[in-house]
């Protein structure tokens, strides 16, 4: 295993989290603010995982009718619960001190002009990326074996499946119940297609409908 090998796969995701988290006390975002963010993701991702996203080994889509279905079976997970129940998300099991409180913002724009076609754009091409690069592409396989590239996408453990599966649905906060079901279902759908192509393209889809569901409905509690 190589050190620039861990760094592909880790740094982007490391650096989002990093940038989510200087911007979380500004509201609403300033268009500079998402200029420079979508900017230096994608320096970042350039830099850094230029080689693992030029490997056609990895990145060969190999199920495409699948892995479109698959993202947007994802995106109707994660709006089924608020739609069928509305006031859901209020109840304590997703509304506390642990998972994060309503902020109390008032459901808005995120700002005006290009600022919300920012967010999307980020949402659906950058976030996939960073995330399935450190979820399913390192740590589903370092789990496993520290050696991690000797590890085959979509190796099967079970303390590595619920692991990431566990982990990414407290990445989402308040939404942590739809996350577990979407790290489930992605986690799944690499066993299946042991590719990073597959598992970004099914992410993309996902986070592009729901980008789109958020600007069209006037959902923006989702970006919050």
């Amino acid at each position: 295993m190589s050190r620039s090998a861990t760094i592909a796969y880790i740094t982007p995701f490391c650096v989002l989290i990093v940038l989510l988290a200087l911007s979380q006390p500004l509201h609403p975002p300033a268009l500079a603010l998402q200029l420079g963010m979508v900017a230096i993701m994608t320096a970042t991702i350039a830099l850094t995982a230029g080689r693992v996203l030029g490997d056609p080994k990895l990145m060969r889509i190999r199920n495409w009718p699948g892995t479109v279905l698959v993202g947007v079976l994802v995106f109707a997970i994660w709006i089924a619960p608020d739609r069928i129940f509305p006031g859901y998300r209020n109840s304590w099991p997703f509304n506390n001190a642990v998972m994060g409180r309503d902020s109390g913002i008032p459901s808005g724009p995120p700002g005006a002009g290009a600022v919300p076609a920012l967010r999307a754009l980020r949402a659906a091409a950058i976030v996939p990326i960073a995330e399935e690069l450190f979820w399913r592409g390192w740590l589903m396989r370092w789990l496993i074996a520290a050696d991690f590239e000797a590890v085959p996408l979509g190796a099967w453990s079970a303390l590595s499946f619920w692991i990431v599966a566990l982990i990414f649905a407290s990445e989402h906060g308040r939404y942590w119940d739809v996350g577990l079901a979407a790290g489930v279902i992605y986690n799944w759908w690499m066993l299946r297609t042991r590719s990073l192509g597959d598992l970004i393209l099914t992410h993309t889809i996902t986070n592009a409908c729901l980008s789109a569901y958020v600007v069209f409905a006037g959902k923006w509690e989702y970006w919050q």
